[in-house]
């Protein structure tokens, strides 16, 4: 089943069963699925919806940290609801280990020493680990491995 097919079938599921934050989680990412088809004229396959739910998570995060700074914690808790349902459509995540692990082939694969081969050190890891890891994790774990 795709990851469309699955969002489909989660709609009618939210609707049946009157469960209005799911129904609503569900209906922002299609909606943003079909804004960004629109915009790039393509229809987007697996990877490109998760890339799409990847952002929405990484959206939700941030909107906790500022509402938590903000003390607002009813719009803190209403956030991670909605973060705990997007992170269901995303395949499992790494773990910080296994980050570490892919960073640590990728630094002896291209022999970076500091922190000016970050960049290109980060060019490896990347497309290794969009849309299974945190990119603000695997980035400090880069950091640590060059500092």
């Amino acid at each position: 089943m795709t990851l469309r097919e699955r969002l489909d079938d989660d709609l009618k599921k939210a609707m049946k069963a009157r469960d209005e934050v799911s129904l609503s989680v569900i209906r922002n990412i299609r909606s943003v699925v079909k804004n960004r088809e629109i915009d790039q004229k393509v229809t987007l396959d697996d990877a490109g919806i998760c890339e799409v739910i990847t952002s929405l998570v990484k959206q939700r995060r941030d909107s906790i940290r500022m509402f938590g700074d903000a003390g607002r914690n009813e719009l803190v808790t209403k956030e991670e609801g909605e973060l705990a349902l997007l992170l269901n459509f995303l395949p499992a995540q790494l773990t910080a280990e296994e980050i570490e692990q892919i960073v640590s082939l990728a630094v002896t694969a291209t022999g970076a020493v500091g922190m000016k081969d970050m960049g290109a050190l980060m060019k490896v890891v990347m497309p290794q680990v969009t849309g299974i890891a945190d990119g603000s994790l695997v980035s400090r774990i880069v950091k640590e491995k060059l500092s």
